[in-house]
């Protein structure tokens, strides 16, 4: 079995693959101060909840656009399930070109969802990804990473209006009823639900009309299937893409070995 790990922002997604599919995902708030054993304790305790155990975990591999936290997701790859990770990153085999001007400055997530877009889709195509920051990636039809655009996130947007204005609460987000808002409230939620799908739909046509041709759209992330209501332009949702990208790469490139003084440290006598 493949542990598949996706340190995003905001949640830090731990998944199980094998053979038959998925086996379980499991999500615990980002910290990058969370030790490789605070992480065992809580993930040990969902595996056995979903009759899995770490023997079964044969290799592990990590997307992360937090680079504080690898160090102990890492660890906890090696210490508790004696496996060298797969890190994702630019220098390894993604099938694909990487058409920008520096490869290594594009997110782990942006090209995860890129590879499994393709894989599943073919191109050309634009995946919009719903996280902290939503970004807009671009796929031509040989499956060449052609750069992109990132806007704030939906979340990061209310908190930022909640924050800066002394009057305006905090909310949730949800679809309004309708686009003139009668009270503070729906106002607000108006206003970033249509502001977004606003510039979702200004940006996929400016991105078309550049690339010259149509695309497919395929979304992804949380709060994917609440924005995919209100436009037409948005063909495909998979929440869990960057998962099904970090288990591509990973078929791709070979295991990492074990660092040889830590493979002395755990063989057994």
């Amino acid at each position: 079995m493949l542990l598949v790990v996706d340190a995003g922002n905001t949640n830090v997604v731990f998944a199980v693959h094998d053979p038959e599919g998925w086996r379980g995902s499991w999500r615990i708030r980002t910290d990058a101060q969370r030790t490789s054993d605070e992480y065992a304790v809580w993930l040990m305790t969902l595996l056995t909840h979903s009759g899995l155990k770490s023997t079964d975990i044969e290799g592990a591999v990590i997307g992360t656009v937090v680079p504080a936290a690898l160090y102990h997701l890492r660890r906890l790859c090696r210490d508790w399930f004696n496996v060298e990770p797969l890190i994702a990153r630019a220098h390894l085999d993604w099938g694909f070109e990487i058409r920008v001007d520096n490869p290594n400055e594009v997110g782990a997530d942006r090209l995860l969802n890129a590879l499994a877009g393709h894989r599943q889709f073919g191109g050309p195509l634009i995946v919009v990804d719903f996280g902290t920051a939503t970004t807009f990636d671009v796929v031509d039809e040989t499956g060449a990473y052609l750069g992109g655009v990132i806007c704030p996130g939906v979340n990061l947007s209310l908190e930022a209006l909640h924050q800066a204005a002394a009057r305006l609460p905090r909310i949730g987000m949800g679809r309004p009823q309708s686009v003139i808002g009668r009270s503070t409230v729906p106002a607000m939620q108006s206003g970033v639900y249509w502001g977004y799908i606003g510039l979702i739909e200004g940006l996929l046509t400016r991105i078309k009309g550049e690339f010259g041709g149509p695309m497919k759209v395929v979304a992804t992330g949380g709060l994917a299937p609440l924005f995919s209501e209100g436009t037409t332009m948005i063909h495909h949702i998979l929440p869990d893409l960057t998962l099904d990208g970090l288990r591509m790469l990973a078929e791709r490139n070979p295991a990492p070995a074990m660092p040889r003084e830590r493979a002395r440290l755990i063989e057994p006598e």
